[in-house]
């Protein structure tokens, strides 16, 4: 019987503690806003150094921001309006754009503010169509992208070489997401064909491929652990993936969410998962219960892009209002 109560004191302070966690989590208040385009904010990408970020729009810019004191450090004007993708490369030594070019663009960034960027541009990767992402591997060396051509790349940084192309989708592939470096050599992407591909980047191969959603996937993004990933659809729902059983284990939707989920990010933990959504809004889902835990408010038009910090301590969400907002704990 003791025992059966200690069983029991115990499982409930893990519950206790889990929810401590979880709160923790949430109660990130809307702490900067950045504001400098003059258009919908379509990207947005964090360095590794935790503090700045970049960010691309359609008025044809992508700005380098310092998070805590909303400086710009680096403003790039590109050749297009409609810049769809930007990264952060691994060493924060440099950033990568593209859009509506066809193109992605890498430039190396230093230390001298009035540096002109635009002269040291290096076109990397070219496309048939637009790109719609792009992610550095885990090292400055090598970038992956997705386009409306319907397919995915990987590219030698330094020669403009293509090293592999990933053909699968059918329609235009809209978002990527590299698996974590610790979990092997896997991204997942998606698409307006409402399906969602894993695929393996050494050989090219389509190793996993779901199909669940109703509409375009705007957005994946792997579990921390990268066991699973999550999608966002214009279907208005999220989705979780399990890799090793090969299915859909969740999905994240109410009645009353009408409007399409255009990106999506998890919680260092895992725990939670951030949602933003064409109503202006971003949800927040308890990841394991399947549950909204919070709704949170501040922008004045759809949100487009959303990232968890590399600490897990903030997050920041661009949005269609022209601005990012920059929430974290405390």
């Amino acid at each position: 019987m003791e025992f059966d109560i200690h069983a029991k004191n115990h499982l409930i302070l893990e519950k206790v503690a889990e929810k401590a966690e979880a709160l923790g989590e949430l109660n990130m208040k809307t702490r900067r806003t950045l504001k400098g385009h003059g258009n919908k904010v379509l990207c947005m990408d964090w360095c590794k150094d935790k503090r700045r970020i970049v960010s691309s729009s359609q008025d044809g810019k992508v700005i380098v921001w310092d998070a805590f004191t909303t400086n710009k450090e680096h403003a790039v004007t590109m050749p297009t309006t409609w810049v769809m993708a930007c990264a952060y490369a691994p060493s924060g030594c440099a950033i990568a754009c593209g859009g509506l070019d066809n193109k992605c663009s890498v430039y190396p960034l230093s230390l001298d503010k009035d540096e002109n960027l635009a002269a040291k541009k290096k076109s990397v990767a070219m496309h048939t169509n637009y790109l719609s992402g792009c992610t550095f591997t885990n090292s400055d060396m090598q970038i992956l992208t997705s386009s409306g051509d319907g397919t995915s790349a990987l590219w030698d940084v330094e020669s403009g070489q293509l090293l592999q192309s990933f053909h699968g989708h059918s329609a235009d592939v809209l978002t990527l997401d590299l698996a974590p470096s610790e979990t092997g050599n896997t991204f997942v992407s998606g698409g307006s064909d409402k399906k969602a591909n894993v695929w393996d980047l050494r050989s090219g191969q389509n190793v996993q491929s779901f199909d669940t959603h109703d509409s375009d996937i705007n957005c994946v993004k792997y579990y921390p652990s990268g066991d699973a990933f999550a999608s966002a659809s214009d279907d208005s729902t999220c989705r979780l993936f399990d890799l090793r059983a090969d299915r859909e284990v969740s999905i994240y939707s109410k009645d009353s969410i009408i409007f399409g989920a255009a990106s999506v990010d998890f919680s260092l933990s895992g725990r939670l998962l951030f949602a933003g959504y064409n109503d202006y809004t971003i949800n927040v889902w308890d990841v394991l219960k399947g549950t909204r835990v919070a709704i949170l408010f501040g922008h004045e038009n759809r949100v487009s892009s959303l990232r968890v910090s590399p600490d897990g301590t903030a997050f920041c969400s661009g949005s269609w209002d022209n601005t990012l907002r920059v929430r974290h704990e405390g």
